[in-house]
């Protein structure tokens, strides 16, 4: 008796091979780098969490703002420069002493995501001093030094 169609081309069909897949390389991640991208990671989401925090305490009226944001309009076709001299708003780390005010206290999130790297590369030098790792050692030192100068304002270059 005849086999039907289907049942001989399930007989003839060639059998699946078992495909693996290709074994994942081991890793070994230095532990100080492990704690960097930790600080990284949730110094991040503190971040985000405080942007949020004080966007809500602006636009809820909690605290009161330096500009009324009904008076906004009037300022947005200035220039950066003449908004700061009309509205007598501080330039530079001047914006601490503004945190009494909700449409200043957004500068707190923002300050503590920029110092991120450093407080990171902070974590990393004790441990290359430890293991006295040279080259590593004079990188961190290096962009500390440099972000520590860029932050405060000594380094300023550009337009801003």
């Amino acid at each position: 008796m005849a086999k039907p169609q289907a049942e001989m081309l399930k007989s003839h069909a060639p059998k699946e091979a078992v495909v693996k897949a290709p074994a994942v390389p081991k890793v070994e991640v230095a532990p100080e780098q492990l704690v960097y991208a930790n600080v990284l990671l949730y110094g991040s989401w503190l971040g985000i969490a405080l942007l949020l925090l004080t966007n809500v305490i602006y636009l809820t009226g909690l605290v009161r703002p330096y500009i009324e944001p009904s008076m906004l309009p009037q300022y947005w076709g200035m220039k950066a420069s003449e908004f700061v001299q009309v509205a007598h708003i501080p330039t530079g780390w001047g914006w601490i002493s503004m945190l009494g005010y909700s449409d200043f206290l957004n500068f707190i999130g923002m300050a503590l995501l920029g110092a991120l790297t450093i407080i990171g590369y902070l974590i990393l030098l004790p441990a290359y001093l430890s293991k006295k790792d040279m080259p590593y050692t004079f990188i961190v030192l290096t962009e500390i030094v440099v972000l520590v100068l860029a932050a405060s304002g000594i380094l300023a270059v550009g337009g801003h």
